[in-house]
């Protein structure tokens, strides 16, 4: 399954290749990064017709990744991609409007890559 992430931090590649660096190895996660909503739409074009999970920050320049959300929830149906809202802001209103406009799950940052894990190893 391609994972891919979204995040205008370019740290958070680093990040997750290692501590996925096992699971990356085996072939049992393929990571996708884009640095904005707009690269994630261009990258998602390129994936057409792939099961696709979605892990994207709120909170960036541009397109937000509430605005993300909603594109991809209304241009990707077949086959649908998982959501994953992931943001440093736990708070009410973001997640009420995530799941308004279709986000499968909502993380806080810093993310607990345990609990990640375990929520992507559910979707393969």
């Amino acid at each position: 399954m391609k994972i891919l992430v979204v995040d205008d931090e370019q740290d958070v590649k680093i990040l997750f290749q290692q501590r996925f660096r096992k699971e990356i190895r085996k072939g049992e996660l393929n990571f996708v990064f884009a640095f904005s909503g707009e690269e994630a739409l261009e990258a998602l074009s390129n994936m057409a017709q792939e099961a696709v999970l979605i892990l994207s920050d709120i909170n960036m320049p541009g397109m937000s990744g509430l605005q993300l959300l909603e594109k991809i929830k209304k241009d990707y149906i077949a086959p649908p991609p998982v959501v994953m809202m992931v943001t440093a802001y736990g708070d009410e209103e973001n997640f009420n409007t995530a799941k308004a406009l279709g986000a499968d799950d909502f993380l806080t940052k810093p993310v607990d890559f345990k609990l990640l894990k375990e929520k992507l190893i559910q979707q393969i």
